[in-house]
């Protein structure tokens, strides 16, 4: 029920219906952002053009399934809205459900924290007091941005669809622009030398390991389609726009990493600043190719931003429809704008910022952060299109669960700890629900579900305490 001086989505007509080239465009723009533009240094950090090219043939492949599973649940369940939150409920029930929509939120909420790390970053290299983006300074102007942002995403849905779609477009241009000047520059003989990559970080094995998280991030938003689903024109239109998407991006983002390998020995590339796509094109073409990436970043990143802010939104308000969050972030404004989940992913963005100041490498944290929150939602959705499915699907499926254990197998402990430590506490809000329903809270699988949260999140507080792991 809505609040006092609020409209629900009922109230003001039909919720805003997207088309098919604006969710591709969503998809895409909800992908490229802030990680594209920090994949020279991530990747040479870790590995050569090698173990890069086997990466990218594992992210790939595993993420194209991931984008399958999408596209087959989409039409086999037509009737589940918010894609990924809504699968895990259907598969394995209310709890695991609900964990997977909160998991995804705050996985959406850290990855917007990543965007404004890299702009003040962007920046700082003219206005040293930001940084690489995790000073005072750096931290408060990012926070302003932040708040300026909410007021203008609240506005309504609609609006910000198209002003994305637009955005999209615009800054694709200086990504693309990148890989043809880095071509044209590219010099045969550091590419190979930098073929095999650096042996201190282990063997070929280790190395492709070490780029997991980074290509998982890259990809978020490859389910963004789904997750908008219940705005589509045509429901169709959500597996056709997610498999588009995905294609589209991947081979962006691929080419990205691979010519770099061919201007700077890869020691080189790993020392450089963030964004570091912009001292790689610096290094071929002086600063001018620096101010060139550096304000293709600024678009993108805004951009991208605009659609996760969406998505994040939507994903609490349909859990919310649903029953499974409280009811108070159904509330929608504005022409079905949830205002009140709205907020919420803000006030979260807010703390997340705040931590990052604490933060050994701002950048790194958030985005192996993000990374690794989204891992169980993703888990999950292809753990239950494997239960659906018939056919080529059950490969499909499978190949899916598979690659997102071998992400979790990626991240490590570390970060499977300090998700423990974002979850755990979530389940006030699980609890408020079941209250507001007059429901018995836990079944005695849901017990074992949340003591197994607990444990973990106390784990890691201990390990964060102790200096065991660090952030």
């Amino acid at each position: 029920m809505a609040e006092s001086g609020t409209t629900t989505t009922e109230e003001v007509g039909a919720p805003q219906k997207l088309t098919f080239m604006t969710m591709t465009a969503m998809v895409v723009g909800s992908m490229v952002g802030a990680g594209v533009f920090s994949l020279p240094r991530r990747f040479a950090q870790e590995t050569g053009v090698a173990g890069a090219l086997i990466a990218w043939v594992i992210a790939g492949a595993g993420m194209l399934m991931l984008a399958f599973v999408f596209q087959y649940l989409a039409v086999r369940r037509p009737d589940l809205d918010a894609g990924v939150y809504a699968y895990a409920k259907a598969g394995f029930g209310e709890y695991l459900g609900f964990f997977s929509a909160f998991g995804y939120w705050a996985s959406a909420c850290v990855g917007n924290v990543t965007y404004w790390v890299l702009i003040m970053s962007t920046v700082g290299a003219i206005a040293p007091a930001l940084g690489e983006g995790d000073t005072i300074l750096a931290v408060a102007l990012s926070s302003i941005c932040v708040w300026i942002f909410f007021y203008l995403v609240q506005r309504g849905v609609k609006d910000a669809a198209v002003v994305n779609r637009i955005v999209t477009i615009a800054k694709l241009v200086p990504i693309i622009v990148f890989v043809i000047l880095a071509l044209f520059a590219l010099d045969p003989k550091v590419f190979a030398d930098n073929f095999t990559g650096n042996a201190d970080v282990g063997s070929l094995f280790e190395q492709v390991r070490g780029t997991m998280l980074v290509t998982v991030f890259v990809f978020l938003g490859v389910e963004g389609a789904s997750v908008y689903s219940r705005h589509a024109e045509r429901r169709e239109d959500v597996g056709r726009a997610t498999v588009l998407g995905f294609l589209s991006v991947f081979a962006i983002f691929a080419s990205v990493t691979i010519v770099s390998y061919g201007i700077l020995p890869y020691a080189q590339i790993a020392q450089l600043r963030q964004p570091s796509m912009g001292g790689v094109l610096e290094a071929a073409y002086g600063t001018w190719g620096n101010v060139f990436v550096s304000v293709g970043l600024i678009i993108s990143v805004l951009g991208a931003y605009l659609a996760w802010s969406l998505m994040a939104a939507e994903v609490l308000y349909v859990a919310a429809k649903d029953k499974d969050m409280p009811r108070f972030l159904a509330v929608t404004r504005h022409g079905d704008v949830p205002w009140n989940s709205l907020l919420l992913s803000t006030i979260l963005i807010q703390v997340v910022l705040i931590v990052t100041y604490f933060s050994e490498d701002a950048f790194n944290f958030a985005l192996d952060l993000t990374s690794a929150l989204t891992l169980i939602p993703f888990l999950l959705a292809a753990a239950y299109a494997l239960r659906l499915a018939k056919g080529k699907y059950i490969a499909i499926a499978g190949l899916a669960t598979v690659y997102t254990l071998f992400l979790l197998f990626a991240a490590g402990l570390k970060f499977v700890l300090v998700s423990f430590i974002v979850y755990a506490p979530a389940t006030v809000l699980f609890v408020m629900a079941r209250r507001e329903q007059g429901r018995r809270v836990f079944s005695p699988r849901e017990l074992l579900i949340l003591a197994v949260s607990v444990a973990g999140a106390i784990v890691g507080i201990v390990a964060l305490a102790a200096g065991w792991i660090r952030i």
